[in-house]
């Protein structure tokens, strides 16, 4: 609810922006033509992956991934990392920090692991992650704009070589840091995994029997990821397939389990939040902000330039938050180096505090839920090593 309160109030400063002229007309329709095709990616995917996880299809490849891992612990964080990293590049950081959290948690209690080490991979993939595709975070969409509307695959050519510097960046801190705990082994016992909505919290008694899943749900699941993956990566329009996939998963759910179609899948204190953001943000440029922006990021597109965009983009997200991070400095970044440099910063940035990215507090408000503590002060200072080693050379990476 603090996000809708937060949302509604920043729609009201918007309407006054408009209403005295500081935001013109013409520029809140220019807006909207901009920003309406994200939101309704956003919400189509959010009903996908709620409903994907409804259908038990994570819970399904996650216990595969226990029995894969063969007992060896360091064998099983690989494989989670890489459905933590799967997640993220094509379902957004947000699905990976919803869905996935409670799900790697509860898997690595059931093998007797501690549960840190796999929740950090998740939340620090969940952000570093998210530089390949434009569907992996919502400042991606947002630049597609002043890329000029390039294809995924023109994007993903352009963000690969900083994308893959920071995945590997945390996986290597993950392993400095819990080398100990991932060189063991676990039991190769039956697990039993439960979903976001089940996750049971420290003091709730153990499940004896594995959650009942719909075989049907669970196959019409897969095969709608298995269509949407490449849809995503065509050049169609992302909202398009996703909403496509969204309609048959809620005419599946409506034919067979009626009761998973609630309103709550649809996420309106997100979106009113988004929304108010945008318009916020646009009036800001309008008022003066682009100067100060332009003050921040210098100019040029040289090595130490770049650095610099990222470096500024990577400090705002932290202070604020990376989507109005995004919105302020975003045309005064102007050339494609330079836009690729600052969503290096304000992607694999905000690492340091747990406001600097919506995926940080989704995902502790799940560990709170499943009782795994974190020392906040423990996390920024991992991130503040962390942050620096990432967007230097990613930054210097995306000018290639």
């Amino acid at each position: 609810m603090p996000l809708a309160i937060t949302g509604a109030a920043l729609l009201v400063l918007g309407a006054i922006a408009v209403a005295t002229g500081i935001l013109p007309w013409p520029a809140l329709g220019a807006l909207a033509d901009r920003v309406v095709p994200i939101l309704a990616f956003v919400v189509a995917i959010t009903i996908v992956t709620e409903l994907l996880n409804a259908s038990g299809l994570f819970e399904w490849i996650a216990g595969h991934f226990r029995r894969w891992g063969r007992g060896r612990t360091f064998l099983l964080w690989i494989l989670v990392a890489c459905l933590s990293l799967a997640a993220t590049i094509f379902l957004s950081l947000d699905t990976t920090a919803v869905l996935l959290t409670p799900i790697v948690v509860v898997l690595a209690r059931r093998c007797g692991l501690p549960p840190l080490p796999f929740a950090l991979t998740t939340v620090w993939l969940a952000n570093t992650g998210s530089l390949l595709l434009p569907v992996s975070n919502l400042t991606n969409l947002l630049a597609l704009h002043t890329f000029g509307d390039v294809s995924p695959a023109a994007f993903a050519a352009r963000m690969a070589l900083p994308a893959l510097w920071c995945a590997l960046v945390p996986l290597a801190a993950v392993v400095v840091l819990f080398g100990k705990d991932l060189l063991g082994r676990y039991e190769l016992k039956q697990a039993i995994l439960v979903s976001a909505d089940t996750a049971p919290t420290a003091t709730d008694p153990p499940t004896t029997d594995p959650p009942t899943t719909d075989p049907v749900l669970l196959w019409i699941g897969a095969a709608v990821l298995a269509a949407l993956l490449p849809a995503l990566v065509s050049g169609i329009s992302v909202w398009i397939p996703a909403s496509a996939a969204a309609a048959v998963l809620v005419a599946a759910f409506g034919a067979r389990r009626r009761t998973a179609l609630r309103w709550r899948l649809v996420p309106w204190q997100l979106i009113l939040f988004a929304a108010g953001l945008f318009v916020v943000m646009e009036a800001l440029q309008h008022a003066g902000a682009k100067e100060l922006a332009g003050s921040l990021l210098g100019t040029g597109s040289g090595p130490f330039d770049l650095v610099r965009v990222s470096a500024a983009g990577a400090a705002v997200a932290n202070v604020v938050n990376n989507l109005p991070a995004y919105l302020a400095l975003e045309q005064a970044a102007g050339a494609p180096a330079r836009l690729a440099a600052l969503l290096v910063g304000v992607n694999a940035g905000p690492l340091i505090t747990p406001w600097a990215s919506l995926a940080t507090l989704i995902w502790h408000e799940q560990l709170r839920r499943l009782g795994v503590r974190i020392s906040w002060w423990g996390y920024a200072a991992a991130g503040t090593v962390l942050v620096p080693l990432m967007i230097v050379p990613a930054a210097l990476l995306a000018s290639l």
